[in-house]
């Protein structure tokens, strides 16, 4: 298996990726897709407890093996000193080290910033939790929900009658994640091209999840307006909604400027509404947003979904139907640009997940792997990086500081 580079235009970078479950892990998915070395560090047991999360398939996690790929499996125990020892021989060999533990735990393991930079200094870590590793929350324990809740996204998503919704996906993980990723790609740059050292990243999920508010502090501040709940409604988009058709599908429609007004208004066959002085220009509209969008879906209601949307194409008015994964996996464009690929795995057989993105034309992406067995590349890391014998190997896993996995249960890479 050798250093698990698989080329990409990150080849050459070594991620030891400590995290669990997903804000942290996933920041070392997304280089493990391109290229990184990612080297996941597991608890020996049942490892990640992103494995323990059904639905399965003969056995193994779906959400687990499409968030894991790209890596390798080290299992060794954080909690002994034999395993904080061998830490300390892999940093030396590493580029970034990634973790999402509550504030403080890594320096109760003798594993903070400030000792495993006097190892390495070159050594990026990325240190991912939910209210950040300073101010008088920090310690608190957080997962997805908290920081949406913290970051005031919950307070807005919804409508203002109900209580605040969650959106349909764990977004301050997968946000927060991103913002990881490039903040490692930054510090790497400025360690790389400007001559500089390693550096300690504090990414907090409350404000990775804050940035995305747009202006609705600045709004608050100069103005005193108080963003509340309006559903699928905003101001912006007037009119703008997600319409339903006559046979039960719905349509998203954003109507952003008059000239796109202009255009909907053409496929309505409604030319007049853009001469009436109550919906002419973008502000009118917004003070009557409920009365346009109350047009348009009566206009919307009165037609097949496949009818609509061949109007408002031919109008070249922005929209989109609304799709569920059925509609994913049949559309014709998810298939063109092969938006998800087909992964053989070792016991689920082929399986089809999201492809790496984005698209790097001139530096593509290698093709997935797919996600380690638990402990698969113990035994290759401590050998071949470390310069364990086999026997130095054997005593540590009949210690139980380390977990040798399989390795000939996997595809070659």
């Amino acid at each position: 298996m050798g250093n698990g580079n698989q080329g990409g235009p990150l080849a050459g970078v070594r991620v030891l990726d400590l995290g669990t479950m997903l804000a942290g892990p996933f920041t070392g998915t997304l280089l493990g897709d391109f290229g990184a070395d990612v080297i996941k560090i597991e608890q020996p047991g049942s490892g990640d407890p992103m494995r323990t999360i059904g639905p399965y398939v003969n056995g193994e996690s779906l959400w687990w093996n499409v968030e894991s790929r790209n890596k390798r499996s080290v299992c060794l125990d954080l909690r002994r000193d034999e395993g904080k020892a061998l830490i300390h021989e892999l940093v030396v060999h590493a580029d970034v080290l990634i973790e999402n533990f509550r504030p403080g735990t890594m320096d109760r393991w003798g594993l903070s910033y400030e000792a495993l930079s006097k190892i390495n200094p070159r050594l990026v870590v990325a240190s991912v939790s939910g209210f950040g590793q300073t101010g008088p929350y920090a310690a608190r324990p957080a997962y997805d929900r908290m920081a949406q809740a913290f970051s005031g996204i919950l307070n807005i998503t919804g409508y203002a009658d109900r209580p605040p919704v969650r959106p349909g996906v764990a977004l301050a993980d997968y946000g927060t994640a991103v913002f990881a990723a490039f903040s490692i790609m930054m510090a790497l740059f400025h360690r790389d091209a400007r001559g500089g050292s390693g550096q300690h990243l504090d990414v907090a999920m409350y404000e990775a999840m804050f940035r995305l508010t747009d202006s609705m502090l600045s709004c608050y501040e100069q103005l005193g307006i108080t963003r509340e709940r309006r559903g699928n409604e905003n101001p912006n988009a007037s009119p703008g909604d997600h319409f339903e058709t006559a046979d039960g599908r719905f349509i998203a429609i954003t109507v952003s400027s008059d000239a796109l007004f202009q255009r909907l208004c053409r496929a309505m066959g409604r030319e007049d509404l853009c001469n009436d002085e109550r919906f002419a220009l973008h502000d009118a509209r917004a003070q009557r947003l409920t009365e346009i969008n109350g047009v348009v879906g009566e206009w919307v209601r009165s037609m097949s979904a496949k009818e609509a949307c061949a109007r408002l194409e031919a109008a070249q008015q922005p929209h989109c139907l609304i799709y569920g994964v059925r509609e994913i996996m049949e559309d014709p464009h998810y298939q063109a640009r092969e938006s998800f690929v087909t992964v053989n795995h070792p016991r689920i057989g082929p399986f089809k997940m999201q492809s790496v993105a984005p698209r790097m034309l001139g530096t593509p992406a290698p093709p997935i792997r797919p996600a380690p067995q638990l402990g698969d590349a113990t035994r290759d890391v401590l050998a071949s990086l470390l310069g364990k014998s086999d026997e130095e190997i054997r005593c540590l896993a009949d210690a139980g500081v380390i977990f040798v996995g399989r390795e000939d249960v996997l595809p070659a890479r």
